[in-house]
C-alpha cells in the first residue's frame, strides 16, 4: 500500500514539475530522499552479506569467480551497428551479450555463453525466450522486480541503481566500479557496464566490446529492438562515455586489456579493433 501511494505521489509530482520550476524542485528533493534511502538499504544488505548473512539467493555466483582467468571474452552489445555475420563469426569465443539479443535465437546457432539483464522493462518483454532457452545461463539483477518468477537456473546478482540517480536528473554524470559481483554490480547507464563487471570477477583479461555505438541519432537505435522506450536517450552518449571511462580507468590499473571492436559508433574511450583481425590471434595479452 505505502509503494502504491508513493508511487503515485511521484507520478503527481513529476507531470506537475513538467509545467512548473518550483515543483520541479520539490520533485528533485522528493526522489534525492527516495533514491538515498533505496541505495542505503542495498549498502546495509552488502555488509551483512560480507559477514555471512543474507547471501543464499547470490550463491551462484560463487562458482563464477574466476572461473575463466586469464582467457579474451567479446561483450556484444545491441548497437545498430551489429550483424548477423559478426555474431555466428564468434561462435568458439567466450560472449556475454544482454537485453534483445535473445530474439535472435530462432536466426542463428550462435548463442552467448553468458546472457545478462537488469531492466524491468526489458525482462518483461523477454522473459519468455529466456525461460524457454535454458542452454544459455541467464545473470539477472536483484533489480528486477519481485513479481517476476526467477527460474532456478539463473544467476542473480546484487546491483545498485540508486547511488547516483539523484545526480543523474541533474545531468551530473559519474559512475563506480565493482571488480566482486558477489559484493556489488554498480550501475554505469548501461547493462553492457555491468556486464563488463561480470567478466572482470569471473576473471577474464582481455574484453573487447561489440556493438557499443553509444549513439541514439540514427532512425535505428538498436540492432534488434526490446521495445522498450528509453526517455533519456538524449543524454544516452555522454552518460555512456563517463561509465566506460570508469571502465578504463579500473581496467588500466589492474591489467585488463579492453578494446572496441564496435564497428563506427562514438565510443573512442578504448583502442579500437577490427573483430575480423582480433578473431586472427588467440590474445593480445
Amino acid at each position: 500500500m505505502t509503494n502504491r501511494i508513493l508511487k503515485k505521489f511521484h507520478i503527481a509530482l513529476r507531470n506537475l514539475s513538467d509545467k512548473n520550476k518550483a515543483f520541479y524542485e520539490i520533485y528533485l528533493l522528493f526522489r534525492y530522499i527516495q533514491f538515498g534511502v533505496q541505495s542505503k538499504a542495498v549498502n546495509i544488505k552488502r555488509f551483512f552479506r560480507k559477514h555471512g548473512v543474507g547471501g543464499a539467493k547470490y550463491k551462484k555466483l560463487l562458482d563464477y569467480k574466476d572461473k575463466h582467468k586469464g582467457e579474451r571474452c567479446f561483450i556484444i552489445a545491441t548497437g545498430p551497428s551489429l550483424t548477423m555475420e559478426d555474431l555466428e563469426s564468434l561462435k568458439d569465443e567466450k560472449t556475454i551479450s544482454m537485453n534483445s539479443i535473445c530474439k535472435l535465437y530462432d536466426e542463428t546457432d550462435w548463442r552467448p555463453t553468458y546472457f545478462a539483464v537488469q531492466d524491468n522493462f526489458v525482462f518483461r518483454n523477454m522473459q519468455d525466450i529466456l525461460r524457454a532457452h535454458k542452454e544459455v545461463p541467464v545473470f539477472i539483477s536483484d533489480n528486477i522486480w519481485r513479481r517476476f518468477r526467477r527460474e532456478k537456473e539463473w544467476i542473480e546478482f546484487p546491483s545498485d541503481t540508486k547511488y547516483h540517480s539523484y545526480d543523474i536528473l541533474r545531468q551530473k554524470y559519474y559512475a563506480k566500479f565493482s571488480d566482486d559481483a558477489y559484493d556489488i554490480v554498480y550501475d554505469g547507464y548501461s547493462i553492457a557496464y555491468s556486464c563488463i563487471e561480470l567478466a572482470v570477477y569471473m576473471g577474464f583479461k582481455e574484453i573487447y566490446l561489440l556493438g557499443a555505438d553509444c549513439t541514439y541519432l540514427g532512425e535505428k537505435e538498436h540492432f534488434v529492438d526490446s521495445g522498450v522506450e528509453d526517455r533519456s536517450r538524449k543524454y544516452a552518449t555522454p552518460k555512456l562515455i563517463v561509465g566506460y571511462e570508469e571502465v578504463k580507468k579500473y581496467a588500466d590499473s589492474h591489467g585488463i586489456k579492453v578494446y572496441n571492436a564496435t564497428r563506427g559508433g562514438v565510443l573512442e574511450v578504448f583502442p579500437r579493433v577490427k573483430l575480423e583481425d582480433v578473431l586472427k590471434e588467440k590474445t593480445r595479452v
